[in-house]
């Protein structure tokens, strides 16, 4: 049976059964909704993007959680109604191109663009009835291997990281696991001049140490400093930890300048990770080609999307540079991300936040993490269906359901 459909041809009213043809398929609109709040779901906001299209296929993306990511998506709604929704490549460009004024080299442009991106594959893998990883060349492996952020409390002593680095690992079935070391260490003197001092290096260190030691060889340890300290101190603390099975140490100095990075990676042979701040495949060249990175660490809904990171990862392979994935998404960016990484000959492991929020699983009908590894669906698009009964009752307070009318 033909689907319901009305033709851009006969807006006069008239409407006919058919199937839907792939070169005269229109998105009709395009809506979002944010769900979470800072206590059910902890400290996160995810915010869904959905496009719809006049034969009654809807994809579903995620954007970075920013704020302003909806008004954006609101602005950029009009240089897509009427446009085929498979023409991917195309439309990003446009939309790039067209909200240039607007700040379209990052920040909550690009990541309202990135998930309009990954809506746009969810659509295409439905029209060609093939999963969204076929959409980017294909399969390497059939699930994603996963590596859990751990949370942990102020003032913990190095074993308490131990121990719940052991924990996670025994009751969720993760071999990667990551820590932050942007933290207190109680002796500080001065903690906006970001300067360790040789106390912070040296209590960094003994984390480092404990969890190595607690969970190496069956799992693998990465510590996080979210851009916290000076050139010199990162490379102090990158040193000081070289003696341990260390898989990588993240963004240790801020992001803007690679000339910087670089000094840094070459400075320790801690392997460095870094990317997640970095939008677009021009914003992430200089790193790349310069060798400031040892590992590339990318967010899908927030540096363009699917194909953008897919290019991004060609980019970097040809300096022999892999790339791990970022990653604070709901299950529909958590699996965008997994195509992606499905594709990708080079991929390392894919971060996962939500492992005290025993909810995210409820976003979706569908299988979205198991034991440590996200599965690489095999239905249409990304695979997944939204819950619409639970994005309803988690939204957050003055959004609204979407219109699926």
């Amino acid at each position: 049976m033909g689907i319901k459909r009305t033709l851009s041809a006969e807006r006069l009213g008239l409407e006919v059964d058919r199937e839907p043809g792939i070169r005269d398929l229109e998105i009709t609109d395009v809506q979002t909704t944010v769900v979470g709040d800072t206590g059910e779901y902890g400290s996160f906001l995810w915010t869904f993007v959905r496009v719809y299209t006049d034969a009654g296929i809807v994809g579903t993306g995620e954007s970075f959680p920013a704020g302003g990511v909806p008004g954006n998506v609101e602005r950029i709604k009009p240089l897509l109604v009427g446009e085929n929704p498979l023409d991917i490549d195309r439309l990003y460009e446009q939309m790039v191109e067209r909200m240039t004024l607007e700040g379209s080299i990052g920040g909550t442009i690009v990541s309202a663009i990135s998930g309009i991106e990954i809506a746009l594959h969810d659509i295409a893998g439905k029209v060609l009835e093939v999963p969204a990883y076929q959409l980017l060349g294909g399969k390497y492996r059939d699930e994603v291997r996963a590596y859990c952020d751990c949370e942990h409390e102020r003032g913990w002593e190095p074993e308490q990281f131990a121990d719940e680095a052991e924990r996670t690992i025994s009751e969720y079935g993760f071999d990667g696991i990551k820590f932050n070391l942007d933290l207190h260490s109680g002796v500080e003197k001065d903690h906006a001049n970001r300067r360790l001092s040789s106390a912070d290096v040296e209590h960094r260190r003994a984390i480092v140490e404990a969890v190595t030691e607690r969970v190496s060889p069956d799992a693998e340890a990465a510590f996080d400093c979210h851009w916290g300290f000076t050139a010199e101190s990162a490379k102090r603390v990158a040193r000081a930890i070289e003696p341990y099975d260390v898989w990588w140490l993240e963004d240790p100095i801020p992001p803007e300048n690679v000339g910087v990075q670089k000094d840094v990676t070459e400075a320790t042979s801690t392997p460095i990770a870094t990317g997640e701040n970095l939008a677009r495949r021009h914003g992430v060249a200089d790193l790349i080609t310069s060798g400031a990175a040892d590992i590339l660490h990318i967010d899908v809904p927030k540096v363009g999307g699917m194909r953008e990171t897919r290019k991004i990862a060609d980019m970097a392979d040809t300096y022999y540079t892999p790339m791990a994935m970022h990653n604070l998404s709901s299950p529909v960016g958590t699996m965008a991300s997994a195509h992606v990484a499905a594709a990708v000959p080079s991929f390392v492991a894919l971060e996962f936040h939500s492992y005290d929020v025993p909810e995210w699983h409820d976003l979706v009908e569908e299988s979205a993490l198991d034991d440590g590894h996200v599965p690489v669906h095999e239905s249409p698009g990304l695979g997944l269906t939204l819950n619409l009964d639970v994005v309803e009752e988690n939204m957050v307070d003055g959004e609204t359901l979407f219109d699926e009318a």
